[in-house]
C-alpha cells in the first residue's frame, strides 16, 4: 500500500518540516495491523517526494479478533495489504500526525502556506467507479487523473480490476491535502477495519471541517465513512447542517489562498446567492418564493436580509425541506420571525396557487434539472399562473465547460442535468418566454468571465410592469458573445416550449 506526496514549492525539501520527516533519513513506525516505512524517492530544491509505504500483515489482522469464518482461507488472503483503505487513513494520523492537525515546530509559518502538491495512490478500490472518484475530488478544487490497472500485466486477456492508479494535484495546504485523504479514502473502498461508533462521528465532522458541509456529495461521504450506520448518519447530517455556515474568520482564511479553477467552480455556489440577492434588491422586492429551494442556502441568505418581510422555499423532495428547516433553525425561532418563513413541497411543473402573491419568484440553477418536454409546463406555471412581477433564473453556461479541467468535452456538469445550454440559446428560449408571457428580460453574468467564452454562470431577470431588475449593459455585452451557430435542437425545442 503505497502513497506518495511531492511538491514543487521551492526549496522543494521544505516537505520535509511539514512532514516532521527528515529527506536524509528511511524511517518506520509500529502499527497495530503491521508497520510503516516513510522515505524520499527524491529530495531536491526543485521536487521533493516523500513516500509513505504501509506493509499490513494479513496474519496480525485476523489473530485473536475472531475475523470471518473459522478455517477458511479468505481471512487471510485478500487485497487489504495492498490496496488503499482505512488503514492508511490510520496511518497518516500517525505518522503524519502533526501535519494533518495543520501544526509545523520548526517553519509554523509553512503549515499556513498553500503549496502546489500532489498526491498518488497507486492502488485503490472505487467502489462506484472513476465517476465517484471526480465527484468526490473535483468539487474540492483537484485535478484528477486514474488509470485502471489490470488484473494481471503478465496476464492481458483476464482484463482490467477494480483498482485504480489515482493522483490528485492543487495548490493547497498540506493539512488540507491529508484530511481529504484521511476521509475519502475509506469511503471510496466503502469499508472499514475498525469498529465505528459515535466518536466516529466526531472524528469525520473534525476532519471535514471547511469542505464538507459544502461538498455536494456529503450524505454520500457521511454514510459510506459511517459504515452505513443510520443512526451516526442522521447525527451527522444534523450537526453539519448546523454547523454549514463558516464563520468570518474562516472565510477570511479562504481568501487568502489563491483560487485554481476548482475552487472558483465552488465559490459559484455563493456568488449566485449574491448576484439573486443584490437583483431582487434592486427590483425592491419584499416577499421571495424560492422555487427548487433544495437545502435552503438561498432561504438562509434572504431570510438575514430584513428587507424581505416573506420569504417562502418550495421542492419536491422532502428530505431537502427537513435539511432547510433545520438550517433556517425554524423551531427555535421568535413567533415574528417564525411567521415570515414558509417551507413547502410542491412540483415547478405544475400549476400550484401557493406560487402566487410573492414579488418575486427564483428559480437558482433548477431548469436543468427538468426535462426539456417538461419546460412549458415549468413557464406556464410560474409566467402565466403564479405571474410575480420578477422572476431570477439561473443556469450553467454549457460553453464554459471547456475550462473545467477532468470534464470530458461534451458532458454536463452534474449527472442529475437534462441538458446545458450556451448562452445563445438560453437568450432564445428567454426571449421567447418573455414575449409568450408579457415579460422584459435583461442577463447578467455570473462568476469569473473568460473573453470568448463568457461567464460560467447566466442568469436572466425577467420583469413586468415596468419593475427595473437590474443594469442593462453587462447582459447585453455578454449576449454578444453567444454564438448562435451552437443553438441546435435543444434551441429549437426551448424556443418551442417556451410559447
Amino acid at each position: 500500500m503505497l502513497l506518495t506526496l511531492t511538491t514543487t514549492h521551492r526549496p522543494a525539501t521544505d516537505l520535509g518540516y511539514l512532514l516532521v520527516k527528515n529527506p536524509a533519513n528511511t524511517q518506520s513506525f509500529p502499527l497495530s495491523f503491521g508497520k510503516a516505512h516513510v522515505f524520499y524517492p527524491e529530495a531536491t530544491e526543485e521536487r521533493c517526494t516523500a513516500a509513505l509505504l504501509l506493509d499490513v500483515d494479513p496474519v496480525d489482522l485476523v489473530r485473536g479478533r475472531g475475523a470471518g469464518e473459522p478455517g477458511t482461507l479468505a481471512q487471510y488472503v485478500n487485497d487489504r495489504p495492498y490496496v488503499a483503505s482505512s488503514f492508511l487513513s490510520v496511518a497518516i494520523a500517525q505518522v503524519f500526525g502533526s501535519a494533518l492537525g495543520g501544526k509545523c515546530r520548526d517553519r509554523p509559518e509553512l503549515a499556513d502556506a498553500p503549496i502546489p502538491l500532489s498526491a498518488t495512490i497507486e492502488a485503490l478500490p472505487c467502489r462506484g467507479g472513476e465517476a465517484l472518484l471526480r465527484r468526490l475530488f473535483e468539487p474540492l478544487g483537484y485535478e484528477v487523473a486514474a488509470e485502471r490497472l489490470p488484473l494481471d500485466e503478465a496476464f492481458p486477456e483476464w482484463g482490467q480490476s477494480a483498482y485504480l492508479r489515482v493522483s490528485l494535484a492543487r495548490t493547497c495546504r498540506l493539512r488540507e491535502l491529508l484530511a481529504h485523504l484521511y476521509v475519502l479514502v475509506p469511503v471510496l473502498d466503502d469499508k472499514k477495519h475498525y469498529y465505528v461508533g459515535d466518536a466516529e462521528v466526531e472524528n469525520l465532522l473534525a476532519k471535514g471541517k471547511g469542505w464538507l458541509s459544502e461538498h455536494p456529495e456529503r450524505e454520500a461521504i457521511a454514510l459510506r465513512y459511517l459504515k452505513h450506520s443510520r443512526p451516526l448518519f442522521r447525527a451527522a447530517l444534523a450537526r453539519l447542517v448546523a454547523d454549514d455556515e463558516a464563520s468570518p474568520e474562516e472565510a477570511e482564511d479562504e481568501k487568502a489562498a489563491p483560487e485554481d479553477r476548482g475552487e472558483a467552480r465552488m465559490s459559484l455556489d455563493e456568488a449566485r446567492r449574491e448576484a439573486v440577492v443584490a437583483a431582487l434588491r434592486r427590483a425592491e422586492a419584499r416577499s421571495v418564493l424560492d422555487l427548487g429551494c433544495g437545502e435552503g442556502k438561498l432561504l438562509k441568505r434572504l431570510v438575514d436580509e430584513r428587507v424581505f418581510e416573506r420569504v417562502a422555499g418550495a421542492d419536491v423532495s422532502v428530505r431537502s425541506l427537513e435539511i432547510a428547516r433545520n438550517r433556517l433553525r425554524l423551531d427555535d425561532l421568535p413567533d415574528k420571525q417564525r411567521r415570515r418563513i414558509q417551507l413547502f413541497q410542491a412540483s415547478v411543473t405544475y400549476r400550484d396557487a401557493r406560487f402566487s402573491g410573492y414579488d418575486a419568484v427564483t428559480l437558482v440553477e433548477v431548469i436543468e434539472h427538468v426535462d426539456l418536454s417538461r419546460l412549458g409546463a415549468l413557464t406556464r406555471s410560474v409566467f402565466e399562473h403564479a405571474r410575480p412581477r420578477v422572476v431570477l433564473v439561473t443556469t450553467p453556461n454549457a460553453e464554459y465547460n471547456a475550462l473545467f479541467e477532468g470534464l470530458p468535452r461534451g458532458a454536463l456538469r452534474h449527472g442529475d442535468h437534462r441538458f446545458e445550454w450556451t448562452r445563445a440559446e438560453f437568450h432564445a428560449f428567454c426571449e421567447g418566454v418573455a414575449a409568450a408571457h408579457g415579460y422584459a428580460v435583461e442577463h447578467l453574468p455570473i462568476g469569473p468571465m473568460d473573453p470568448s467564452l463568457g461567464a460560467p454562470t447566466q442568469m436572466a431577470i425577467f420583469t413586468r410592469d415596468g419593475g427595473a431588475a437590474g443594469t442593462n449593459g453587462a447582459g447585453g455585452g455578454e449576449a454578444q458573445d453567444g454564438s448562435a451557430g451552437g443553438a441546435g435542437s435543444a434551441l429549437a425545442q426551448a424556443t418551442e416550449v417556451a410559447s
